[in-house]
């Protein structure tokens, strides 16, 4: 199955998290890969890591704001794709987090990830995508797909991202 998270909502991670942890529950075999979070920025890294040992991967440089750092965020990127490639074959589920963000930015083509998907149907791996900005063709091969919408966020108050519920 082919799942997204989208929307500008808070919760895809959340949920995509809570998707790795029933599969983990029902003893499949799970990855987990980042793309634009740096390793050690949020809660749930350190929790995944314990979880999934190697088969979690944070290779974000962070959001990408500035188009002269194009290539390094580009470089990263590529790596996350590689490695999630490489472990297709040996999972159940697969998480890519922020790849719908990557495929947006440029940082990730829609080849590398179609390449991914494909891989991922061969191999009967389930394949968890989140990130804003769902374009029409991956929405189109999707199994499942739901939106968070945001209603009301504390930060627009003046409240700080707090730890431990934004990272």
């Amino acid at each position: 199955m082919l799942l997204i998270h989208t929307g500008n909502g808070k919760g895809k991670t959340t949920a995509s998290i809570g998707i790795a942890i029933r599969a983990l529950g029902q003893q499949m075999r799970v990855g987990f890969g980042q793309f634009m979070k740096r390793d050690g920025q949020a809660g749930e890294q350190n929790m995944l890591k314990q979880l999934l040992n190697d088969n979690f991967h944070a290779e974000g440089l962070g959001f990408f704001t500035r188009e002269e750092d194009r290539k390094i965020h580009a470089a990263a990127a590529e790596k996350l794709v590689s490695w999630a490639s490489a472990k297709l074959e040996n999972l159940d589920l697969l998480v890519l987090d922020e790849a719908l963000y990557a495929l947006g930015c440029g940082l990730v083509s829609q080849a590398q990830l179609q390449g991914l998907i494909d891989k991922a149907g061969a191999c009967g791996t389930h394949l968890v995508l989140s990130g804003r900005g769902l374009p029409g063709w991956l929405e189109k091969q999707a199994d499942t797909v739901t939106e968070m919408t945001e209603v009301k966020h504390a930060y627009k108050s003046g409240v700080p991202a707090t730890r431990g519920i934004e990272f």
